[in-house]
């Protein structure tokens, strides 16, 4: 009888120990590997999201950039972390279509390898010229480029998503724009402001103060519907472009294999800090969108993005290397 009062007593303890275990979680600093530079709009989602949950959770989230290889390298990191709870991703369709379509040997599936947590943001996308450009509309600049082949010429960041986009540009509107690739979008930028190139396609994060005090022109925002803050703007739907919508977006996952238990934490944390009015300030600052929802929502999100950034990373020509 002893040893069977024993053996319940240990199975009682078991019992309960797994649940208690699972709510210590967590119980010492996170890491959230963000794929891009410091200061990109991304990392400032990446950023706020961290501080948000480090006061939350209780624990530090320390943000660890790893750019390179198009996004890559912070996905492999990720992908080979403990599935424990204690390495996050912030994840995009840089690291989880548009780097894994461009370069070989990547290291990791961005499908199987990753469990998603919760969608973090989106920013819109935005055509823009110079403040002295002939153009008023999209429809100005597929008109002119259609009888004049080759004379235009878009700038955009090399390799970045403004570069696919200008090329499903080109593809949906059967024009000939020629692209003329930067090492970054700050050149793009200033080169835009002052005349030297015709058109690019940057995030509101970006463009939104130059669009406010006259120094560039939108021509067209690549939302389903137009943006508060460019009231004025059509969409590059209702410009006549089908079904033209893109957005650099960000969300949390974890490595295939995390506990269920600490996903639905790490879910339900983030959306509090997503819907607080301090977040939500903030992202209205450069016209982005919260997006709180489930992991499954943000399953099927990303299920929706990859075939389309793929497709456009096909369309730019660019070599996987």
């Amino acid at each position: 009888m002893r040893r069977i009062a024993a053996a319940l007593g240990l199975i009682v303890a078991l019992a309960s120990g797994g649940p208690a275990h699972a709510q210590e979680y967590p119980n010492r600093t996170i890491r959230l590997i963000v794929p891009f530079p410091a200061g990109g709009v991304l990392d400032v989602m990446g950023r706020l999201i961290a501080q948000n949950l480090s006061a939350t959770l209780g624990q530090q989230i320390i943000v660890d950039n790893r750019p390179g290889a198009g996004s890559t390298l912070a996905g492999r990191d990720a992908a080979r972390a403990e599935p424990d709870g204690y390495t996050l991703l912030l994840g995009s369709a840089a690291t989880l279509a548009i780097g894994p379509a461009l370069f070989k040997n990547i290291g990791y599936d961005p499908v199987t390898n990753f469990a998603p947590v919760a969608f973090v943001g989106s920013v819109p996308y935005v055509m823009v010229t110079g403040p002295k450009s002939q153009f008023r509309s999209v429809q100005d600049v597929v008109a002119y480029a259609r009888q004049n082949p080759g004379k235009l010429n878009f700038g955009v960041p090399n390799g970045a998503p403004p570069h696919l986009i200008a090329a499903w540009f080109k593809d949906a509107t059967k024009t000939d724009i020629v692209i003329v690739p930067y090492k970054g979008a700050a050149g793009v930028v200033t080169d835009l402001m002052a005349g030297q190139i015709d058109l690019g396609f940057e995030a509101t994060s970006l463009t939104l103060p130059h669009l406010h005090d006259g120094s560039m022109r939108a021509l067209g925002v690549a939302t389903p519907k137009r943006l508060p803050e460019l009231a004025d703007v059509p969409t590059m739907i209702e410009s006549g472009v089908p079904d033209f919508i893109a957005s650099s977006w960000a969300g949390i996952l974890v490595p295939t294999g995390t506990p269920a238990a600490i996903i639905a934490k790490l879910n339900a944390e983030t959306n509090v800090a997503l819907k607080s009015e301090a977040m939500q300030a903030r992202l209205k600052q450069f016209a982005a969108e919260a997006k709180p929802g489930t992991p499954q929502d943000f399953a099927t999100f990303i299920a929706a993005e990859r075939p389309k950034w793929i497709a456009m990373a096909k369309l730019s020509n660019l070599k996987p290397e």
